[in-house]
């Protein structure tokens, strides 16, 4: 169980780790494709690995199945819009948001990262918990296949925050990198968080899987998907968003 929260985490290291190889700047088509891919993993893994299965146990445990399932993904929504609020941050097109701070912008940065990849570490967490209590719809290799899926999709993703992170830095390849991977540990932490409280929740997992759901898609719509649709290149975000959510399906129904 260990070593599958721990791969998100790995895939997000490695895309950190692109940061020796980059160029000061990346061509627009390029960051769009990346943005496009790592959506298109995000909505694929929110159904297939999160609200499939919420939705079975719902129909299976509730008399009004759509209830838990429709809570949880709004609860999940509103999470992130609250952290969105509060925590201060820059998107990659320099949006400062969250709070009023004194905050230097390479921490805003690495918190920008964070927020995107808390919901990765808890959509594991949440799933690794219904296979070590029996959920019937969560198999071991169903929370492997949405661990790999994530950490697939952190690798581009790690890609493109290195570049203004790189930037802030003034070229210092070693400290940005460092940056990448502490952006990353939030993952396997929300994940162990998730277990350790799970096991008073079972009753609930509808609502936990469907929370997940709905924190990643909140990501989704809020980051990725006016990064790889704005602008000029967006047809080359749209095939990539293609290309990751058939990825992630595939992975989910062949070893879901």
């Amino acid at each position: 169980m260990w070593k599958i929260i721990l791969i998100p985490f790995f895939g997000t290291s490695l895309g950190a780790a692109t940061v020796f190889f980059l160029k000061k700047n990346m061509k627009d088509s390029t960051q769009k494709a990346l943005s496009g891919f790592t959506a298109g993993v995000m909505v694929a893994a929110s159904f297939f690995s999160l609200l499939a299965p919420a939705i079975e146990q719902a129909e299976a445990d509730y008399r009004i199945p759509f209830l838990p399932v429709s809570i949880g993904f709004c609860i999940g929504m509103l999470f992130l819009l609250l952290l969105d609020v509060l925590v201060p941050h820059i998107h990659m097109d320099a949006t400062e948001e969250g709070v009023h701070s004194g905050l230097k912008k390479t921490t805003k940065l690495v918190l920008a990262v964070t927020l995107h990849n808390l919901p990765e570490g808890m959509a594991v967490g949440i799933v690794c918990a219904g296979w070590m209590y029996g959920h019937e719809q969560i198999s071991m290799m169903s929370a492997l296949s949405l661990a790999i899926g994530i950490a697939i999709q952190n690798f581009p993703e790690g890609a493109i925050v290195s570049v203004p992170l790189l930037a802030e830095k003034k070229g210092d390849k070693f400290r940005t990198f460092l940056y990448g991977v502490l952006s990353g540990a939030v993952e396997p932490l929300g994940a162990i968080a998730i277990i350790s409280a799970a096991g008073f929740f079972v009753p609930l997992m509808p609502y936990l899987l469907s929370f997940a759901a709905g924190a990643m898609i909140y990501v989704v719509v809020e980051e990725l998907i006016p990064e790889m649709a704005g602008g000029k290149h967006s047809n080359m975000g749209t095939l990539s968003f293609a290309v990751g959510f058939v990825v992630m399906m595939v992975l989910d129904m062949q070893f879901g």
